[in-house]
């Protein structure tokens, strides 16, 4: 008898036993919808989109179905006419289909990791990062971690989060960057920095199977002063060195070329990337985002790839990607951020 879809629960133990992409517990963030395979061990989370079926990383299973499980999903999302495109797809999946003629693959990013058995030496030896953490220190800011019960929809961390969210110019972005997780901290470590007792920032990491540790979320309050994301990270760090953890996966920085294996992308493709990642700063500074993470002097840089089933990486699926994100249409979704920016320009002027 076929395997029906079963309930969060049993995908949530899938991706506890098997998720080793860092993606992996974001599947279970809302918005996206999950497939099981047929013999009950495996999962995959998506989002549909028009003509193209977008993954939230690798399919989750034993390691050594990884083949058998993207063929299923793969002849299942062909039904729907859809093409599958893997969105955040670690080195196992890349070199499953390295070579394939029906697979094209896409450099989209970087995702750095740092060993937290290595952190102390870290902060002894480099100053800056010292003297970050020294400054919030200095104004009054600490941080505690919280339990997840306790920190559940907790009226403060939802400020907190919302004050980030109206400051941004784009709206709240979805399915890898998932804002609202507030609803269920369930497995996830919460770290809360206050500023005379009012709550000024929160982390939130997210367990990468039985592998380690992902920082899913980083939110700075209007009121957290320089520093405070350091102390944040600090605190994480330490507490993971403690568990005796070894890898700690700092969140992707989008359109970074740090794990950059020499293959090329189709010239339109690579053109589309450098464009966004220079002229889109306005809505999205990809390049300051990049150097925040690599303050934190990550060891390694993993290679975060899209691979689509396709022959050669269409534009097409490129905008179903940025549809994934923001949950509909792209072009709406900055129209009205173009109204912010615009408003956000004639205040500067004015004040100038």
């Amino acid at each position: 008898m076929p395997f029906q879809p079963l309930t969060f629960q049993h995908a949530r133990s899938l991706v506890l036993t098997h998720g080793h992409n860092p993606t992996a517990y974001q599947i279970l963030n809302p918005g996206i919808e999950r497939w099981f395979g047929a013999a009950g061990d495996a999962v995959v989370g998506y989002v549909d989109r028009p003509g193209v079926r977008v993954v939230a990383g690798n399919p989750v299973c034993p390691p050594k179905r990884l083949a058998e499980v993207s063929a299923e999903f793969e002849a299942v999302t062909a039904e729907t006419g859809r093409r599958v495109c893997y969105l955040g797809a670690d080195e196992e999946l890349d070199r499953m289909y390295r070579g394939s003629p029906r697979h094209a693959r896409v450099l989209v990013g970087a995702q750095p990791v740092v060993n937290p058995q290595h952190w102390p030496h870290t902060v002894r030896e480099h100053g800056s990062l010292r003297a970050q953490l020294n400054r919030a220190r200095n104004k009054s800011v600490v941080v505690d971690e919280w339990l997840a019960e306790h920190a559940t929809d907790h009226p403060e961390l939802r400020r907190c989060l919302e004050q980030w969210l109206d400051a941004r110019l784009l709206p709240p972005l979805h399915f890898l960057v998932e804002p609202d997780t507030l609803g269920n901290l369930i497995d996830r470590h919460v770290f809360v920095a206050r500023r005379d007792g009012r709550v000024v920032g929160f982390l939130v990491a997210s367990p990468v199977g039985r592998r380690g540790w992902h920082i899913e979320q980083m939110i700075r309050g209007p009121g957290a002063p320089n520093g405070t994301m350091e102390l944040l990270t600090d605190a994480a760090m330490r507490r993971f060195a403690s568990s005796r953890d070894t890898y700690v996966a700092l969140g992707a920085a989008p359109l970074s070329d740090r794990a950059d294996d020499g293959s090329r992308s189709p010239p339109l493709i690579r053109g589309l990337l450098a464009w966004q990642r220079a002229h889109a700063r306005r809505f999205y500074n990809f390049e300051g985002l990049e150097h925040f993470k690599a303050k934190f002097q990550p060891g390694t840089w993993e290679p975060v790839l899209a691979i689509s089933g396709e022959r050669k990486f269409s534009v097409g699926t490129l905008y179903a990607i940025a549809g994934a994100y923001s949950g509909g249409s792209p072009v709406a979704m900055l129209v009205p951020a173009l109204g912010r920016a615009l408003l956000q320009e004639f205040r500067w002027i004015a004040k100038r």
